[in-house]
């Protein structure tokens, strides 16, 4: 199948059993055929009352064919779905990694549409090779063997025999393909918006109950349902008047041959056998007509999923340095980084020396964020450099640079699963202690204390189960728990009230050793600990230095700090 050559490089190595499972499959086929051309003899043989050893050949075949026939189909059905459950298992490991590797910002698949790509359509696969391509084979050797015997009893009912199975081969395989290709398009697209909606409504439960959405987007949600069900009963009309036609052309078939064999003069041991061997090939034929159908259903599922392996992974460098271990040097030189038509990033540049705090403020929206997403490496610099250690960020692999930048963004997931799970994530051999140490940075440890089952406690998707303070606390440990040589907060104290808040960041700011440390916060009142303030405007640094200078001067930042003093008397009073 063009266009997903990465599909069949995970389905590639399993290829032995899947052409083990086939062989199996056909001998299988071929053992019913048997099983019915003896059994038909045998039966008509009898009737005439011959000697008992004249039937002892006939008698054993019979027994042998079905014995063979059970033991072949068991092995197809082990051999099929053993392979195509490793090629699943690689081509799903394959996927993610893919979908993990993209280039950053080029992803444009909604997480609703990448969980059906991770889900469905490499299900889609399983379908593919066990319900398209095994019945084929299966059904290709059976029904030359089928033809092969009747030319045996008589050459005009083979014929006969033959065209009944291109049609019922040929012909309805391709009426059925036709027929449903509009509800096989119609059902792919129904799934992607159904697993889209169902996901807004998951994830944004809490929002949508509050503002007195629910109804709205459930409903969204069952229309997208209705939807799909309409396509698949369409699917299903198809798929029964296929089947009723199938059933008719093995009626006219076996009629034919036996009306043909009886025309030629084949006496009734010979015309029985015609009838039933032609009944039993026409019958592994059909199922090619099924599978014509569901390939329309998975051939777009497999050309997405090929499309996912197909998409560039972010640029690494040929020769990847080492990423050092110790604190680094930070160092922007003219960077931009642009969204669509606007700018987030205009010509930034900005030096952090090694183990240096810096905290970086601004108003909403003056690029903040964006300024750390371009030290990590999540958004592409349109133009300029980010320099780690001295060294362009292109010149680690990317995987290197993950490690050595690490922190906490604004949209960190909270897991569902335990406490010590989610804060494990970021060192996964870390022990007790590291993971009090890390808490009590956070101002978490007291948190897990209160909990039912201390760090074993189970929270939510997305924190449920524990306020915003709290799920910010455990997103904060578990960046401290990292130690990387670049640690970037983005917001850490979000959520809290102003003294906790203020109390973490001086924590954070005053801490001995650690990484090199890149702050974004909106409160002001802790920064006096930080090496340098960086203050941004429309993606522009406009003013830095230390905190007492920046307050000396008239500028962005007083401007900021005033702001901040106005706000919290307003609280006050």
């Amino acid at each position: 199948m063009r266009g997903a050559p990465g599909v069949w490089g995970a389905v590639r190595p399993h290829a032995v059993r899947l052409v083990a499972a086939g062989a199996a499959g056909a001998a299988a086929e071929l053992c019913g055929l048997g099983l019915v051309a003896a059994a038909a003899w045998l039966i008509a043989r009898a009737s005439q009352r011959p000697e008992l050893g004249a039937l002892s050949v006939a008698v054993v075949a019979v027994r042998g064919f079905a014995l063979a026939k059970g033991s072949l189909r068991y092995v197809e059905r082990l051999a099929g779905h053993d392979a195509a459950l490793r090629a699943l298992a690689e081509l799903r490991g394959r996927v993610f990694d893919a979908l993990a590797a993209a280039r950053p910002g080029a992803r444009r698949v909604r997480d609703g549409d990448a969980l059906t790509r991770m889900v469905s359509d490499v299900e889609a696969v399983q379908d593919l090779l066990l319900r398209c391509v095994l019945p084929v084979a299966a059904a290709v050797v059976c029904g030359a063997a089928g033809v092969a015997v009747c030319a045996l009893v008589e050459a005009s009912a083979a014929v006969v025999l033959g065209v009944g199975l291109l049609v019922a081969g040929v012909v309805l395989p391709v009426v059925a393909a036709v027929a449903g290709g509009r509800a096989a398009a119609r059902m792919a697209d129904g799934r992607e918006v159904l697993a889209v909606r169902a996901l807004d409504v998951l994830e944004g439960a809490r929002d949508l109950a509050m503002f007195g959405a629910s109804g709205r987007y459930a409903e969204r949600a069952r229309d997208a349902v209705r939807r799909l069900e309409g396509a698949e009963r369409s699917a299903g009309r198809v798929s029964a008047v296929v089947a009723a036609a199938g059933l008719v052309v093995q009626g006219v078939t076996v009629a034919a041959v036996a009306w043909v064999g009886l025309r030629a003069g084949v006496e009734e041991v010979g015309a029985s056998v015609l009838a039933l061997t032609a009944l039993a090939a026409v019958e592994s034929v059909l199922p090619v007509a099924g599978a014509a159908q569901r390939l329309r259903e998975v051939v777009p599922a497999v050309r997405r999923v090929g499309a996912v392996l197909a998409a560039p992974p972010a640029p690494g460098p040929a020769r990847a340095a080492v990423v050092p271990g110790e604190p680094l040097e930070v160092e922007l030189l003219g960077v931009r980084v642009a969204y669509g038509d606007g700018v987030a990033l205009d010509g930034v540049d900005l030096r952090v020396g090694p183990g240096r705090r810096v905290a970086v403020v601004g108003a909403s929206g003056a690029g903040k964020s964006t300024l750390l997403a371009a030290v990590s490496g999540d958004v592409p610099v349109a133009s300029g450099a980010v320099l780690l250690g001295g060294r362009d960020v292109g010149g680690y692999a990317p995987g290197d640079v993950r490690a050595a930048v690490r922190g906490l963004a604004q949209d960190a997931h909270v897991f569902a699963a335990s406490v010590r799970a989610n804060l494990l994530l970021a060192r996964p051999g870390a022990g007790e202690a590291q993971l009090w140490a890390a808490a009590e940075r956070a101002r978490f440890a007291e948190v897990v204390r209160a909990l039912p089952d201390g760090w074993e406690t189970v929270v939510g998707a997305g924190g449920r189960g524990l306020s915003g303070g709290q799920r910010q606390r455990l997103l904060l440990a578990r960046a401290l728990l990292a130690d990387p040589p670049v640690l970037v907060l983005d917001e850490p104290t979000e959520g809290l009230d102003t003294a906790a808040a203020d109390a973490v960041t001086r924590e954070l700011l005053e801490a001995p050793g650690g990484g090199t440390l890149l702050l974004v916060t909106h409160r002001l009142a802790a920064l006096g600990a930080a090496d340098e303030v960086v203050v941004l405007d429309r993606g522009r640094v406009v003013q830095r230095g230390r905190h007492e200078e920046l307050l000396a001067v008239a500028g962005a930042y007083r401007d900021l700090w005033e702001a901040e003093l106005l706000a919290s008397r307003a609280v006050a009073c």
